[in-house]
């Protein structure tokens, strides 16, 4: 049994997947992190848009105003 203990505590079998396992744990914790800080600027921003969706009339012209190829007033 002492001799099975001592062959359990000098092996360094596992060490590599202990190494993975935290590297990957703090991985995703960044991960997290990052998704916790930029979340919030992403939903301020998807408001603005759909606000400024919302206010577009369908039946006006897009391209009223655009310059059109071979138009002298255009800016190049």
């Amino acid at each position: 049994m002492t001799a099975l203990f001592k062959n359990f505590a000098s092996s360094e079998a596992g060490a590599v997947t202990v190494d993975w396992v935290v590297l990957t744990a703090a991985i995703v914790g960044l991960g997290l992190a990052v998704m916790a800080v930029i979340s919030g600027g992403v939903e301020d921003l998807t408001g603005e848009i759909q606000a400024e969706l919302a206010a577009q009339n369908p039946d006006d012209d897009p391209f009223a105003g655009a310059a059109t190829v071979g138009d002298p007033n255009a800016i190049d």
